[in-house]
C-alpha cells in the first residue's frame, strides 16, 4: 500500500498526463471551441480548455465520480465542479458534511481543500450536449482505473448520475470484482457493496435536477451522511 506522499506524487504525475491528453479528436475540438467562444460573463477570463484532472485528498476514503466537465465550468477553471451551478450545490453540501474546507468553488487557487474526499469524472473533456460517445469513455477509462489503484484508502464511492454509476460498476466488474445479483437499478440513495468498496448512487446536482426539485439540498446532504456511516474509520467524526 502506498504512503500518503507516494499517493500524492502518483496523482500529480497522473494529473499532468491527463491534462495533456488529445486522444479524442471530437472532444479536443469541442473543448477548444468552447474555450474560444467564451460566455459573456467570462469574456475576460482565459479558459483552461484542456482535460480536467481529478482533485482532492490523496488520503481520501471517499471517491466522488461525475460524468464530465461542463463547457463553461470545469472547462473554464480546470478543476472538477468548479465555476458552475452544479459545483455551487456540490461544494456547499460537501462543506456542510465536513468534507470541503469551504462552501464555494470559484477557481483554482481559491483555497478550497477536500478533506477525506477526491472528485473525478468518467470523461475528462467537456463533451457536446454532455454526451460522450462510448469510444470516448473507453479512451478515458484508464485514468479512472489508475485513480482507483492510487487511492488505496478508498472505502466509499458516490456516483453522481446514472452515467457514472453504470461506468464505475462496469469498471469494477472488469477488474474481477463480483457485483450483486440482481444488480440494483440506479436510484438516489441506492447503495451496494463491491469488494471492499461501498458504492452509493446520487442524482447529479445539475440544474435540470436542482431547478425541478428532483434533487434537494436535504437529499444531497443525506448522501454524505450515508457515506460517513459506512466509510468513516471507527474513531472518525464527520463533525
Amino acid at each position: 500500500m502506498m504512503s500518503s506522499k507516494l499517493r500524492a506524487d502518483a496523482l500529480a504525475r497522473l494529473n499532468a498526463e491527463t491534462a495533456d491528453c488529445r486522444l479524442c479528436p471530437r472532444l479536443v475540438a469541442w473543448r477548444e471551441q468552447m474555450a474560444g467562444q467564451r460566455r459573456a460573463a467570462y469574456a475576460k477570463e482565459a479558459y483552461w480548455g484542456r482535460p480536467v484532472p481529478g482533485f482532492g485528498d490523496p488520503d481520501a476514503w471517499l471517491l466522488i465520480v461525475g460524468l464530465a466537465p461542463g463547457a463553461h465550468g470545469s472547462n473554464r477553471t480546470g478543476r472538477p465542479f468548479t465555476g458552475d451551478r452544479s459545483g455551487d450545490w456540490l461544494f456547499a453540501s460537501l462543506h456542510r458534511a465536513s468534507l470541503a474546507s469551504q462552501a464555494q468553488a470559484m477557481a483554482v487557487g481559491d483555497g478550497l481543500r477536500l478533506q477525506g474526499a477526491y472528485i473525478t469524472a468518467c470523461v475528462r473533456c467537456a463533451p457536446p450536449l454532455n454526451k460522450p460517445r462510448p469510444e470516448e469513455w473507453e479512451r478515458c477509462r484508464p485514468y479512472l482505473a489508475r485513480e482507483l489503484d492510487i487511492l488505496s484508502e478508498l472505502r466509499v464511492a458516490v456516483c453522481l448520475g446514472q452515467f457514472a454509476w453504470d461506468r464505475l460498476l462496469r469498471l469494477l466488474r472488469d477488474r474481477g470484482l463480483a457485483l450483486p445479483r440482481p444488480l440494483p437499478r440506479f436510484g438516489h440513495g441506492v447503495q451496494m457493496r463491491v469488494g471492499s468498496l461501498t458504492v452509493i448512487a446520487s442524482y447529479h446536482p445539475s440544474q435540470q435536477n436542482t431547478f425541478t426539485g428532483k434533487l434537494t439540498e436535504a437529499m444531497l446532504d443525506q448522501i454524505w451522511a450515508a457515506a460517513w456511516a459506512v466509510g468513516a474509520v471507527p474513531d472518525g467524526d464527520p463533525g
